[in-house]
């Protein structure tokens, strides 16, 4: 029996735990695999994506690649935290509990280990090794970065326009110090017509 199953049929358990009841099972996968995915989160949460959206989309079928996207966009968009679209995706899949999940899953573990290396790190901070692991990062980072693109690319990935406004994007971005909220306001202006 699920917990939305043992709650009143009325509208607030849409909201407390989404659009379709999970199993303790999977409450306990989708809060397991944001706790994982939090350890390996090198460059923020955004890095990690590609992996999110394996599980939430492909594995589990919990969003499509529309609302995937889409959360990811919402989020970003927003005022706030860079790590906003982790509590998007959860309550697209879960309502608040979903939230709760992926929110917990996500930012105690890295918290508690940031809080310890940091403190060891900073004893250490002329060593050669520790140097050498925070240079390394740069490239790893970039990496996850081109990686997340890609996923987030796949709603318009065979859309001719779609690689032309990235390349624009990109250029005004490397070009410019213009804010990003202007790159976004083009692509949903692109959006809105249709044209991606």
């Amino acid at each position: 029996m699920t917990l939305a199953a043992a709650l009143p049929a009325s509208g607030w358990a849409a909201v407390w735990l989404g659009p379709g009841p999970l199993t303790a099972g999977q409450w306990l996968a989708l809060f397991v695999h944001f706790t994982v995915l939090s350890l390996l989160a090198v460059g923020g949460a955004i890095t990690t994506v590609p992996s999110m959206h394996r599980f939430l989309v492909s594995q589990q079928g919990w969003l499509s690649d529309a609302q995937f996207s889409a959360s990811v966009a919402i989020a970003q968009a927003a005022p706030g935290p860079n790590v906003l679209f982790v509590a998007v995706m959860g309550y697209n899949v879960g309502g608040l509990a979903g939230v709760a999940a992926t929110m917990l899953g996500t930012l105690a573990p890295s918290t508690a280990l940031t809080l310890l290396v940091t403190r060891w790190g900073a004893r250490r901070s002329e060593a050669i090794g520790v140097r050498a692991f925070t240079a390394g990062l740069a490239p790893l980072t970039i990496g996850l970065l081109l990686a997340t693109s890609w996923i987030l690319l796949e709603p318009t990935r065979t859309h001719p326009a779609a690689p032309l406004l990235v390349a624009g994007t990109l250029g005004v971005m490397l070009a410019t110090r213009r804010s990003p909220l202007w790159a976004l306001a083009v692509g949903a202006l692109a959006g809105a017509m249709g044209w991606v």
